[in-house]
């Protein structure tokens, strides 16, 4: 850190600068007279559009960038979407900090006032493995008598509305909170079909905002007091089923968590083969490394 201000490492798109910003302002809140300054960077994945993520390195192509940065002492810390974070981090490093949940559901966007009944096919557009299993599935409820198929659809959030509109798919899935922190949600040139997280799994950490940063930067009292103790609970235990799992971003799995009643609920969906799989678990807030390996156990 450079006398009072915090450097906060983000990607360049506009949804990254505003959960940067989230952090920044959170950080300000805090009382400490710290100031904080963005340092935008481009990662692999950022570059590197036309192909899906598990044909060249997964969910580490945007991060790899931020922590060589914070390992150099070039940043203080690094926001991430908590469900673009690979399940090692670099050694040294950790998630300092965990903002309070945002939205955690999957939505269908389709442009306003479309209508896609009685089409013979639907054409959705996603890079997520675990999104074209759910969708594919519900959507043979949704559309009755039509066939839903996934294309591979990548770039920031604005990118993937212009293709939508552009008419290259009939709808597209996105973020509920990735929507609601760029101003989205509600715009009148699309429809909304919200999924709820039973229904439509999200995937580990979905919703959470994530910061990283060196383990012994000495920031430690500057952080605590954005952290949020339920949240970082809940990708806690979704990050450990996952790391039971052996999970990346090859292969189709949801796990979502929640506290009901002082109770954890977990939610999770996974495919191996051609098999599908689901979890619906409860259990006390105080033995998450048990219920991790039962849903674990219950998804492999």
């Amino acid at each position: 850190m450079r006398s009072n201000t915090i450097r906060i490492g983000t990607r360049k798109s506009a949804l990254a600068v505003a959960q940067a910003n989230l952090v920044a302002e959170a950080l300000k809140r805090t009382g400490t007279g710290l100031s904080a300054e963005l340092v935008l960077k481009q990662t692999e994945g950022d570059r590197i559009l036309d192909k899906p993520l598990l044909e060249f390195g997964g969910k580490g192509v945007f991060v790899t960038e931020f922590e060589q940065a914070l390992l150099r002492g070039e940043i203080d810390f690094a926001v991430h979407s908590a469900k673009d974070l690979p399940m090692e981090l670099e050694e040294g490093l950790g998630i300092v900090a965990v903002l309070e949940r945002g939205d955690p559901r999957d939505v269908l966007v389709t442009p306003a006032s479309s209508d896609l009944s009685g089409k013979k096919e639907i054409i959705i557009g996603t890079s997520s493995l675990r999104r074209k299993i759910q969708i594919e599935e519900i959507g043979t409820a949704m559309w009755p008598g039509a066939l839903v198929r996934c294309e591979n659809l990548r770039g920031n959030v604005q990118t993937r509305l212009s293709k939508l509109m552009e008419g290259s798919y009939d709808g597209i899935l996105l973020a509920a909170a990735g929507l609601k922190r760029l101003g989205l949600w509600g715009d009148s040139r699309y429809d909304y079909h919200c999924f709820d997280c039973q229904t439509f799994i999200p995937a580990g950490g979905q919703g959470i905002l994530a910061v990283e940063g060196r383990l012994d930067s000495g920031l430690e009292a500057v952080v605590k007091h954005i952290e949020d103790e339920e949240a970082r609970m809940c990708l806690s235990l979704e990050r450990k089923i996952l790391r039971h799992l052996n999970a990346g971003c090859h292969e189709p799995i949801g796990v979502y968590s929640r506290i009901k009643g002082g109770d954890m609920e977990i939610l999770g969906i996974s495919r191996r083969g051609e098999e599908i799989k689901r979890i619906h678990l409860w259990g006390e807030i105080g033995e998450l490394d048990r219920l991790a390996r039962l849903a674990a156990d219950g998804l492999a």
